[in-house]
């Protein structure tokens, strides 16, 4: 089942919140590096949990994680790490947290040497094919990134294809917007 066609199995306000994820972030292309770090953290956090769960905290990680500002994140020390392990309103996982801090850490190196992560995102899909391709690179770069996570994160962000079945009618707006570009 797509994710298309399982919002319309599901009601009330998980309907509303998976409603508005699908029609309004899920497969548009990304391009800005803190918002492709939050969608990366995201998935990270919602590995072994249900998505409905990190849809109803997401504003709660952006006010804990300081909007995904890569560089405050990549500052954060024990003092912080302690601080978000306090917070009822995220996951508060050590292995996730740490992962956040690390991850930060890796995509201000990959900024100095590529531009941007949204540039070396770009860069390795012109020679990457496949999602195992993806998952190697993802799990040497990166923190906590198994296959289903990176699978998501690269749909979620239209690195790879698949997002939304093509008689979806946001399937034809991301169309529109990527020959816009």
């Amino acid at each position: 089942m797509t994710y298309c066609e399982y919002i319309g199995t599901i009601g009330g306000d998980q309907h509303k919140l998976h409603k508005e994820y699908h029609d309004n972030h899920y497969g548009f292309p990304l391009k800005d590096d803190d918002r492709l770090f939050e969608r990366l953290m995201f998935e990270i956090n919602q590995a072994g949990l249900n998505w409905i769960l990190i849809l109803k905290k997401q504003h709660n990680f952006r006010k804990a994680f300081e909007d995904f500002n890569i560089d405050k994140i990549a500052g954060y020390g024990e003092k912080d790490i302690i601080r978000l392990m306090g917070d009822p309103g995220i996951i508060r996982n050590r292995l996730k947290i740490n992962a956040a801090i690390e991850n930060a850490r890796v995509i201000q190196r990959i900024r100095s040497e590529s531009g941007s992560f949204s540039n070396w995102l770009d860069n390795n899909s012109l020679t990457i094919n496949s999602l195992e391709e993806w998952t190697k690179l993802f799990k040497k770069t990166f923190r906590f990134t198994g296959g289903e996570i990176v699978n998501e994160f690269l749909m979620s962000t239209d690195y790879l294809p698949g997002a939304h079945s093509p008689d979806c009618p946001v399937y034809e707006m991301i169309q529109k917007i990527k020959k816009q570009k």
